[in-house]
C-alpha cells in the first residue's frame, strides 16, 4: 500500500481531513513546536497518521481545530505517540485537547527491555524499518511559513509508522505478560495536564539556585523578572536572551563588571545592562523569595539510621536483581523514594501500597516479594 502525506493548511481541507480521520479506531500523533526559537513556545504543525495517509496539519494558518480535540477525547479512538509527555502537555497548554485512549511506544519499549528508546532506534529494533533523524531538522524553527517539501517528509516519517509499531509491541508485551503493565503508565501519562507556571516560582527553575545565599536569592529574583520582560519583547526563549549561568554569576557577584560576565551579550552594554544593574539593586534591598518546602525526613537516631540504610540497601539488591530476571531497568519495577520511605519506616507498607507513587501492576506483581525483601 502506497503511504502519502499531505499539508493541511486551510479550514476547509481541514474538515475534509477530519471526515476521513473520524471512521479510524486508532491515529499516530506527533507535535512539532517552536520552544528552540520562539516565546512563549508554541505548537507549529500536528502530525496525525491513519494507515494510509498522514495529514499534516497546520495550525498557524487554521483557526478552528476543536474537531480535532474530539477525536482525541473520544475513547474509541486510541492516540499512538512515541515519548508523549511533551506532546500531551502541549495539547493541554494551547488548545485544553487530552487524549482519552493512549499509546505510547516508548513506554511500550522500554517494558519489553529495549535501551535505546528514540523513535529511530525503536523502528529499527522492532520493525527492522530505518528512519532518518536529522538534527538540523530536529532543530529547526518550525514557525518558519512556507514549510520545505524535506520538513513535511520529515514530520510524516514520525507518525508514518507508529500504528504498525503499537501492534509490534503490544503482541510482545502480551506474549510477557506485561500489556496490561504498559496500558497502566500510558492512562497515568493520558492524564498529564499543563500546569501553568507561577511566576513567583520562576527563580527555582533556574540552575544553580541552591548554591544561593538569602541576599542572591533576592537578587536573581529580580533578575529573572527582568529577563522574563525581554524575553516577551524580542519573542526568544529565556535562554537566548540571558542564559542562566550569567543570572547566576550575577546573583553570586552583584558589583562584576557586565563587559566581563560570559553570555550577557548586548545586554551588559548601553540601556539593556542599566536595566540589568537596576534589576540587581533591587535585589539588593528586597525580601529573599521563600524557598520551596522540601519533602519531609522522618529523623532517626544513629542506630535506626543504620538499620534504615541496611534495608535500603536490601532493597536495592532486591529491585536489581528482579530487572536483570526480567531484562528490563529496575527504575521501571519501583520507585527509588518509594523504597527510601519504606527503608525508614519498614511498618508502612499497607500505606505504601497506597502511594500514587505505587501502580497496581506492580503492586499485584511484586507486592509480596518486597514484603518479603523488607523483612
Amino acid at each position: 500500500m502506497s503511504y502519502e502525506f499531505e499539508l493541511i493548511d486551510d479550514q476547509p481541507s481541514f474538515s475534509r481531513a477530519v471526515e476521513e480521520i473520524l471512521g479510524e479506531s486508532r491515529i499516530g500523533l506527533d507535535l512539532e513546536s517552536n520552544g528552540f526559537f520562539r516565546y512563549p513556545e508554541r505548537v507549529c504543525l500536528v502530525q496525525v497518521s491513519t494507515r494510509s495517509a498522514a495529514f499534516l496539519i497546520d495550525p498557524l494558518a487554521i483557526c478552528d481545530l476543536s474537531a480535532l480535540g474530539r477525536i482525541l477525547a473520544d475513547p474509541g479512538v486510541e492516540t499512538v505517540l512515541h515519548s508523549g509527555s511533551y506532546d500531551i502537555v502541549s495539547l493541554d497548554r494551547d488548545w485544553g485537547f487530552r487524549a482519552r485512549s493512549l499509546f505510547d511506544t516508548q513506554i511500550a519499549a522500554s517494558f519489553i527491555g529495549i535501551e535505546r528508546l528514540g523513535l529511530a532506534s525503536v523502528l529499527e529494533s522492532v520493525l527492522g524499518v530505518e528512519i532518518v533523524k536529522e538534527k538540523r531538522l530536529q532543530r529547526s524553527d518550525w514557525t518558519r511559513r512556507p514549510l520545505s517539501r524535506e520538513a513535511l517528509s520529515y514530520a510524516a516519517g514520525d507518525v508514518r509508522h507508529l500504528l504498525d509499531l503499537r501492534e509490534a509491541l503490544a503482541e510482545k508485551l502480551r506474549r510477557m505478560g506485561r500489556l496490561e503493565w504498559v496500558e497502566e503508565e500510558c492512562q497515568r501519562l493520558a492524564d498529564v495536564r499543563y500546569d501553568k507556571p507561577d511566576p513567583d516560582m520562576a527563580v527555582f527553575g533556574v540552575k544553580g539556585w541552591r548554591n544561593l545565599d538569602g541576599r542572591g536569592l533576592a537578587i536573581l529574583k529580580e533578575l529573572v523578572d527582568y529577563r522574563e520582560d525581554h524575553a516577551i519583547r524580542l519573542g526568544r526563549p529565556h535562554f537566548r536572551v540571558i542564559p542562566d549561568m550569567a543570572l547566576i554569576a550575577l546573583a553570586t557577584k552583584p558589583s562584576s563588571d557586565l563587559r566581563r560576565v560570559r553570555g550577557l551579550g548586548g545586554f551588559a552594554r548601553g540601556g539593556l545592562a542599566s536595566g540589568l544593574r537596576d534589576a540587581i539593586a533591587r535585589g539588593k534591598s528586597a525580601r529573599p523569595p521563600r524557598r520551596p518546602p522540601q519533602p519531609g525526613i522522618q529523623r532517626l537516631s544513629r542506630a535506626d539510621s543504620s538499620a534504615a540504610g541496611e534495608r535500603l540497601a536490601r532493597l536495592k539488591a532486591w529491585r536489581l536483581e528482579l530487572g536483570k530476571r526480567l531484562s528490563l531497568d529496575p527504575s521501571l519495577l519501583w520507585n527509588m523514594s518509594s523504597l527510601q520511605r519504606l527503608a525508614r519506616r519498614p511498618d508502612s507498607l499497607r500505606e505504601e501500597m497506597r502511594s500514587p507513587d505505587v501502580r497496581k501492576w506492580q503492586r499485584a506483581e511484586f507486592g509480596e516479594s518486597i514484603r518479603k525483601a523488607l523483612g
